[in-house]
């Protein structure tokens, strides 16, 4: 940080009118284990008060909160013949990166120890987690509600509170986000002064004040909004979506399109979702009297899975990110992760955001269905195509979720495994409407006459003894066909 940076930041820090609660100040030298708890408590005080950092100021006065210099210097500070700072990293769990920076303030030298929020779980000092309350330093355990309201904050998304660019000017904030882009998307007017814009994106939580007139992009922040992800943390351009075409059924064939997304989910999608849409190959048919054209796969069914795999995805999987594969017979959009819900209740389970806020915001943005029914949108524009119907593949190692759209195929081209999934995933659809599936709305689905009934009878049995199906009402045969979770 640049030294007229620096002094700014202590004068933010002391001032009485100022943001930062997390701060304490000592006027000399603190013995490194009240130092160990001092990093702790701060930690574990900001992530509460939905700030970034805690900060211990020396050469301070803490009754005026006025700068009376200090002679104390962590870089000569030795423990257990170890660095300060290291000896207190080691003893830190889970790992923060702290930092210690001397000032030379115009009323005295002052050292600032900066403390990052605790992110994933309270930070303990020598297995021991301290908050800050008022003067006081208590342990964690000691004070039931504020660890209830901690472990929940920390448990309610990480990922997305973490920083993707700490310290950065509010010039550098409007230059690496589209925030006209937010706004439109929110639908709230765009504000005429640059003050109202940091109060929206602030209260979004896509950034947050920092001192001296400085502010951090969030996880979140940088996600949906970035112009370039290449511009924030090295793990974030990763986690952009990736696309490839080919020019057959397999990956073995020559890669017709290539695209690896640079901006955020929400300023990219639409544009993505019509790329993706139109490399689609369209067929054409002669009717009666005109001709007619026909993709392979319904558009809503590709927005749908395009969404679910941003939102579901696991974003602490490093090195990885959406990808979406184009075959001339299917389409498969893998993500990072492994499902939070088993794949056969996808289609009617109730939606458990792996990223809380990322879904907030990109259902209030209308990016993504946020009543659990996107799935069952997609199955009910499969069962109009009279495709296969939808295959969720999960892989344990490296952990990841596929999700496989099939171009329409007749139903003796389907395959065993294929007819039955078809006739679990329709009865699940038909009990999601509150009705049971029979031989004939099977039928329908399958695009199938009735001289046909006794094939779907044959798949019906088949997911009966599979187990995917059972009677809807064991005395009485007609009652249809329900889920076997029912």
């Amino acid at each position: 940080m640049r030294e007229a940076d620096a002094v700014t930041t202590v004068n933010d820090l002391l001032s009485p009118s100022g943001e930062f609660s997390c701060v304490e100040c000592k006027e000399s030298f603190a013995s490194p284990t009240m130092i160990g708890t001092y990093a702790s408590a701060l930690a574990n005080s900001a992530a509460l008060a939905n700030q970034t950092c805690g900060y211990v100021v020396w050469g301070i006065r803490n009754d005026t909160r006025t700068v009376v210099g200090t002679h104390f210097d962590p870089d000569r500070t030795q423990v257990q013949e170890q660095p300060l700072e290291a000896w207190l990293t080691q003893r830190l769990a889970p790992c923060v990166p702290i930092s210690f920076q001397a000032v030379d303030h115009p009323d005295g030298r002052v050292v600032v120890l900066k403390i990052p929020a605790a992110s994933t779980s309270p930070v303990e000092f020598d297995r021991v987690a301290y908050l800050r309350v008022d003067s006081a330093t208590p342990r964690l355990e000691d004070c039931p509600d504020d660890r209830r309201r901690l472990w929940a904050m920390l448990l309610s998304g990480p990922w997305e509170s973490e920083v993707a660019a700490r310290f950065v000017t509010g010039d550098e904030v409007l230059d690496r986000l589209d925030y006209p882009k937010y706004f439109e998307l929110t639908r709230q007017r765009l504000p005429d002064n640059r003050s109202g814009i940091f109060e929206h994106l602030s209260r979004d939580r896509l950034i947050v004040k920092e001192t001296g007139e400085r502010w951090s992009v969030t996880n979140l922040g940088a996600i949906l909004f970035a112009k370039r992800l290449d511009d924030f943390d090295s793990g974030l351009a990763r986690k952009g979506v990736r696309f490839a075409a080919y020019g057959g059924n397999s990956r073995a064939d020559r890669v017709t399109h290539r695209l690896d997304s640079e901006r955020g989910y929400a300023v990219g999608f639409a544009e993505l979702v019509a790329y993706v849409n139109a490399l689609v190959p369209v067929n054409e048919s002669i009717g009666r009297a005109l001709r007619t054209d026909h993709r392979p796969f319904s558009e809503i069914a590709v927005r749908e899975l395009i969404a679910n795999a941003l939102v579901h995805q696991d974003m602490t999987v490093t090195g990885a990110g959406p990808m979406i594969e184009l075959f001339t017979n299917r389409i498969e959009i893998t993500n990072p992760g492994v499902p939070l819900v088993e794949p056969e209740r996808m289609v009617d389970a109730e939606p458990r955001p792996r990223n809380a806020a990322l879904a907030a915001l990109m259902r209030r943005m209308r990016l993504c269905d946020g009543t659990g029914s996107g799935i069952g949108k997609v199955v009910a524009e499969v069962e109009s195509y009279l495709a296969p119907p939808l295959d969720f593949q999960t892989y344990a190692r490296p952990g990841a979720t596929r999700v496989v759209l099939s171009a329409p195929r007749q139903f003796k081209d389907m395959t065993p495994r294929e007819r039955v999934r078809a006739c679990y995933q329709h009865a699940v659809l038909r009990h999601s409407d509150g009705a049971s599936m029979c031989n004939a709305t099977f039928r329908e689905r399958l695009g199938l006459d009735a001289k046909n009934s006794g094939q779907v009878s044959s798949v019906i049995g088949a997911a009966r003894q599979q187990g995917w199906i059972k009677p809807a009402d064991p005395d009485r045969p007609r009652s249809g066909y329900v889920p076997s979770w029912v």
